[in-house]
C-alpha cells in the first residue's frame, strides 16, 4: 500500500472529509432556505395560486358582504317566526352556505389592503344601496320583523326571492369584469344556487 492511499484511507482523514462535506451540505441548504424568488423588478413574486384582482373584484366583495349579511339577518328570523318547514329548512341553508362566503370575501379585502364592509351595519341607511340590487329597505325588514306564521313565509319567500334576484345580477356582472379567480368561481357558485332556490321559493309561493 503506497504512502497517499494510506493516507486517503486513514479514519482521521475519512473523518475530516466527511466533516467537508457536512459543512458543504449546511452552507448550501442555508443558501436555498435563505433564496428569495423575485419577480421581474427584483420584488418577492406572489404566490402562484394568489392570483391578480380588480377593482371590480372589490366591488364584488365590498358590496356582495352587507347583501349576504342582511340574507342572513332574514334567515335567522324563520325559527321563531315561519310556519312552513320548508322555509325554515329554506332558511338554515341559506345561512350555512352565506355565512362562510362572508368570511371568505373579508379575508380577500383584508389581503388586498381593502376595508371590508362594518358588520351590523344598516345599509339602507348608509348610501350602501349603489351596486346591492334587491337589499331590503328598512321598512321591509321591520313589516319581516313583525309578521308570523302564513303572513311570514309568504313575505320571507316574497322578499328574499327579490333579494337573490339581486345578488344572482351582482354575481353576472362579477363574472363577465372579475379577475380573481376565486371571486369568479364563488360568483358561479351564487349563480347556481340561488337561481335554483329563486325556482323552489316561486314554487312555494305559487302553493300559498
Amino acid at each position: 500500500m503506497t504512502t497517499s492511499h494510506a493516507r486517503t484511507t486513514s479514519p482521521a482523514f475519512r473523518r475530516a472529509a466527511l466533516g467537508v462535506a457536512t459543512a458543504s451540505a449546511v452552507l448550501l441548504l442555508a443558501a436555498c432556505g435563505g433564496e428569495q424568488h423575485t419577480g421581474a423588478h427584483g420584488a418577492p413574486a406572489a404566490s402562484a395560486t394568489a392570483g391578480v384582482h380588480n377593482a371590480q373584484d372589490v366591488t364584488f366583495a365590498q358590496s356582495m358582504i352587507p347583501h349576504h349579511q342582511q340574507a342572513l339577518e332574514m334567515a335567522r328570523l324563520a325559527p321563531g317566526h315561519a310556519a312552513s318547514a320548508e322555509v325554515k329548512a329554506l332558511a338554515a341553508r341559506i345561512e350555512k352556505a352565506q355565512d362562510p362566503e362572508i368570511r371568505t370575501m373579508t379575508g380577500w379585502l383584508k389581503s388586498w389592503g381593502e376595508e371590508p364592509p362594518m358588520a351590523g351595519m344598516d345599509h339602507s341607511r348608509h348610501g350602501g344601496m349603489a351596486g346591492m340590487s334587491g337589499m331590503m329597505s328598512a321598512d321591509d325588514m321591520a313589516a319581516l320583523e313583525k309578521s308570523t306564521g302564513a303572513g311570514f313565509d309568504k313575505e320571507f319567500l316574497t322578499l328574499m326571492v327579490a333579494h337573490h334576484q339581486g345578488a344572482v345580477k351582482m354575481a353576472h356582472t362579477e363574472k363577465a369584469k372579475g379577475r380573481y379567480s376565486r371571486a369568479v368561481k364563488m360568483a358561479d357558485d351564487v349563480i347556481a344556487a340561488q337561481s335554483a332556490e329563486i325556482k323552489q321559493m316561486k314554487g312555494l309561493l305559487a302553493e300559498k
